[in-house]
Formats: structure tokens, C-alpha cells, sequence
């Protein structure tokens, strides 16, 4: 009798293991969607503002979501603003702000440390050429009682180690005859590699 019921149970065990790992497994793979990865992103965005380059506890929040190579960059942004301090040290007398690109830019939003965002949208996601994924936000701004306004940027997705991470933010133009303009070009202006080498067309 015990034997029978073993029998029985056995195949019972397995397909409720199996039930359940197939669960994770579909839980995991929802989880690690790009629009998913997004949306997740900028709930964290919106709970902690993120001007310039992440460091700190922002840095521990954020870095799980970003590739190896965005945050390569970030580190020699960085390396960039020292050399640039070792060469023009800050003058009390003058204090005219760093010439850094990413200085004032929030991270994730491309507004600066004065706007006010408030929520976001996914408007939809489309596959890139080189494999990645580009999924665009539309995100709301501007502090009550004053009219909202709106932006556009979109994020580089894309696969390392089998998860999704985020490669590159790119901060769609606002107004007609503006361009659109991306994180990683604002981490490099002004520098090569580590070393700062001045912006010709920062005013």
C-alpha cells in the first residue's frame, strides 16, 4: 500500500517541482523584459532623482540596471573630472561651474537639477539592428499650479550575461532643429578618455 502510494505521489512531486520552477522561470523572463526593465528603472527615478553621475547609494541602486560598459563610461567621466580639477583648481574667487556635460543632467530624464518630474509613460518598444532594444518614455514635468510639459527619451536595452541592461539613454530633441543627444556622448564631452581636453563648442 505504501509502495502504491509512493508511486503515486512520486510523478505528483515532480510535476508540482516542475510547476513550480516553470513559475519562477516565468516570472524571471517577465521580470527581465525590456519595457519591465524599464518601467522598474523609473519607479527607482522617480523615488530617487539621479543628477549627473550616479555615485553613493544612487550608485547602488542604479548600477544593478546598467550595462558593464555604460558604467565604464560613467568611471572614466569621472577620472575626466579629476584631471580636469588637477589642471584648474577651483578658485573661491571664481566659482564658475565645471564645463561637464553630465553635471547638471538628470541621469535617466535629461532635465536638469531645477524641473520637476513627476511620472512617466511607456509609449512602446522597438528592436534595433545591432540586437538591442530601444524602449521610449514619455515623461511628465513642471511643479503645480504651473501647466505640465512633456519629454521624450528612450532606452538602449540590451542583453549581457542573459539579463537586460541598460546601455545608453537617449534624451529625444524638444524643439524643432534640436537633435537628439544621448548620455555616453554627455559622459565623453570635453574628454579623452581620462583626460580632459577641453569642449570648442561648450559657450
Amino acid at each position: 500500500m505504501n509502495l502504491q502510494r509512493s508511486m503515486i505521489l512520486l510523478p505528483l512531486s515532480a510535476t508540482l517541482a516542475l510547476g513550480q520552477s516553470t513559475s519562477h522561470s516565468g516570472r524571471q523572463a517577465t521580470q527581465d523584459q525590456p519595457e519591465s526593465l524599464a518601467k522598474r528603472l523609473y519607479q527607482q527615478v522617480l523615488a530617487h532623482p539621479s543628477v549627473g553621475i550616479p555615485y553613493g547609494e544612487n550608485l547602488k541602486i542604479y548600477a544593478p540596471y546598467l550595462s558593464k560598459a555604460l558604467r565604464q563610461k560613467m568611471d572614466t567621466a569621472v577620472a575626466c573630472s579629476r584631471d580636469f580639477y588637477r589642471r584648474y583648481p577651483v578658485d573661491p574667487n571664481r566659482p564658475e561651474k565645471p564645463p561637464f556635460a553630465w553635471l547638471e543632467l538628470g541621469t535617466f530624464t535629461g532635465g536638469d537639477d531645477e524641473d520637476e518630474f513627476h511620472t512617466f509613460q511607456i509609449v512602446g518598444a522597438e528592436p534595433a539592428k545591432d540586437g538591442s532594444v530601444e524602449v521610449q518614455l514619455r515623461l511628465t514635468w513642471g511643479i503645480p499650479p504651473e501647466k505640465p510639459w512633456f519629454s521624450g527619451v528612450a532606452l538602449v536595452i540590451r542583453q549581457e550575461n542573459r539579463r537586460n541592461v541598460v546601455d545608453d539613454v537617449i534624451y529625444m530633441k524638444v524643439r524643432e532643429g534640436d537633435t537628439d543627444w544621448h548620455l555616453t556622448q554627455a559622459l565623453s564631452s570635453g574628454c579623452n578618455g581620462g583626460h580632459w581636453v577641453g569642449n570648442p563648442d561648450a559657450k
